[in-house]
């Protein structure tokens, strides 16, 4: 059984977002304003400053706290590669998709908030190398079921976030002709207790957080990705290209990833347990009470 995850005690938002590419909540095209106890960066002023798309309401990825300073495993990220690469970083509040076209048309340098590897988007952006391993999971409810695996699915009613992995994973295994695909994470948790759904398949963390904000519910969460799989990982998104950015963020990663310092973040928010590395033959379920 895997140990749970310890979170801090923040309150859910209704505008959850997840890994989809669907666009909900307003852009602001001025940097997010941080307030009481903001981060103060120890470069010099002379630094440059990056500008960087987030979503800011996907907690524990990004989000704001109740002084409207932006926090979260990503936003601790970013900020700790810029402090070991050189360069502050500025926080520009977006949609989903806002986000990645922000960055493809150079009005954003960078953007971070939960985002995991596709293919596509390996295509489309400049994706730096893993940061964070982000595995797929599936959650569920009832009690008398059982479910090790993605592959345990057919027959259900299944539930994804749209345009995300999940959803990707769902329709290369077949068209699912039960499929239903929500824009939110709290939607589709808000789906899965009120029976609408049998099952509901987001990232671990999130539906982690979600579920830790919902102590009345029991649910069971089932990770289904281990650490070889590409999906499983995250990353960082630039504009395709954009080598030196790109190369800089690398480096910054790598020395991070030798220090320690991701495993430190992951700590502060996560707790002291990382996602096991599942493969189909041993699945590890948490069960949330």
């Amino acid at each position: 059984m895997m140990q749970l995850y310890r979170v801090l005690p923040v309150i859910l938002s209704v505008g959850l977002f997840g890994c989809g590419e669907s666009s909900t909540q307003e852009n602001t095209s001025t940097p997010v304003t941080e307030n009481k106890d903001s981060f103060v960066s120890e470069l010099p002023d002379t630094a440059p400053t990056l500008k960087v798309a987030t979503t800011g309401t996907m907690p524990p990825f990004s989000f704001q706290d109740d002084y409207g300073n932006m926090q979260g495993i990503d936003i601790d990220s970013i900020r700790a590669i810029g402090e070991e690469q050189g360069f502050k970083v500025e926080f520009y509040k977006e949609t989903w998709q806002n986000m990645f076209d922000s960055v493809a048309s150079g009005g954003r340098d960078i953007a971070i908030s939960g985002i995991s590897y596709k293919d596509d988007r390996a295509v489309k952006y400049g994706l730096s190398t893993p940061y964070f391993f982000n595995p797929s999971s599936i959650m569920y409810a009832k009690s008398n079921v059982t479910i090790n695996d993605i592959q345990d699915l057919q027959g259900m009613h299944v539930a994804a976030m749209e345009g995300s992995k999940q959803e990707d994973q769902l329709n290369a295994m077949g068209k699912y002709s039960d499929m239903t695909t929500r824009s939110t994470a709290y939607l589709l948790y808000e789906d899965l207790m009120q029976g609408k759904v049998d099952v509901i398949l987001h990232d671990l963390p999130i539906l982690q957080f979600t579920a830790k904000n919902h102590p009345e519910y029991d649910v069971t969460i089932v990770p289904y990705e281990g650490q070889d799989n590409p999906s499983a990982q995250q990353v960082i998104l630039m504009a395709k290209g954009n080598n030196e950015l790109i190369n800089n963020v690398n480096e910054g990663i790598a020395k991070l990833k030798q220090k320690g310092t991701f495993k430190e973040i992951e700590t502060r928010w996560l707790g002291g347990t990382e996602p096991a590395d599942n493969s189909a033959s041993d699945t590890t379920t948490t069960q949330l009470n």
